[in-house]
C-alpha cells in the first residue's frame, strides 16, 4: 500500500490531472463524459472551484511509489447551483490507472472531507456514474456514505446503458444545527 500525500491542487498539476481524467473518460464508466476535455477546460474548471473556495486537492506518492508523481486528484464543488443548497457539495475522486486499490481514493476522501469539514458545509453527495463501480461504492461506504438511491439507465456509453448511484454524509454537525 502506498502512503500519499495529500496537498492542495495548483494550476501546475493540471497536466497530470487532466491525464487521468482522460483516461477515466476514455476507458472507464465513472464520468459520462465522452470526448475528454483539454488542459484548458481543465485548468478553467479548476479555478471556477478554487476561486469559490472549494475544497481540490491532488495526491502524489511519497518516495516508495510515483516519486512526487500525481497520482490521483480530488475536488468538492457545489451540488447544485441554487442558493438552498449552499452548505451541500458534491465530491469527484479520480486516480491513475497504475495506482487503483493502493490507498490513493482514501487518502483523497479524508482529506476532501476535512477540508469540506473546515469549511463550514454541513452534507457531501457522491453522484457515482455507473453502479457496477464497486470500488468507488465500497470506497465512499468506508467514508461514511450511505446510498440514498439509485437512477436507472440514466446515462449511455459504450454501448450500454449506465445507472448512477446516489450516496450522501453529512459533514461535521450535519443538519442537527442551523448552519
Amino acid at each position: 500500500m502506498i502512503r500519499p500525500v495529500t496537498r492542495s491542487a495548483t494550476v501546475a498539476d493540471i497536466p497530470a490531472i487532466t491525464a487521468i481524467y482522460a483516461h477515466a473518460v476514455k476507458y472507464g464508466t465513472a464520468t459520462f463524459e465522452l470526448d475528454p476535455p483539454g488542459e484548458r477546460e481543465m485548468a478553467d474548471r479548476f479555478r471556477a472551484l478554487a476561486d469559490g473556495g472549494f475544497p481540490y486537492l491532488v495526491a502524489s506518492g511519497d518516495g516508495e511509489a510515483g516519486d512526487g508523481e500525481v497520482l490521483g486528484y480530488a475536488y468538492a464543488g457545489p451540488y447544485r447551483a441554487r442558493i438552498a443548497y449552499r452548505y451541500t457539495l458534491e465530491n469527484s475522486i479520480y486516480v491513475a490507472p497504475d495506482y487503483h486499490r493502493q490507498g490513493v481514493g482514501r487518502a483523497l476522501m479524508d482529506r476532501l472531507l476535512s477540508e469540506a469539514c473546515a469549511r463550514g458545509f454541513r452534507q457531501m453527495i457522491a453522484v457515482i456514474g455507473d453502479s457496477g463501480q464497486v470500488a468507488s461504492i465500497a470506497l465512499h461506504r468506508a467514508a461514511g456514505f450511505q446510498t440514498v438511491g439509485t437512477f436507472a439507465a440514466v446515462g449511455f456509453k459504450f454501448g450500454r446503458w449506465l445507472d448512477t448511484v446516489l450516496m450522501q454524509r453529512p459533514l461535521g454537525l450535519g443538519a442537527t444545527t442551523l448552519p
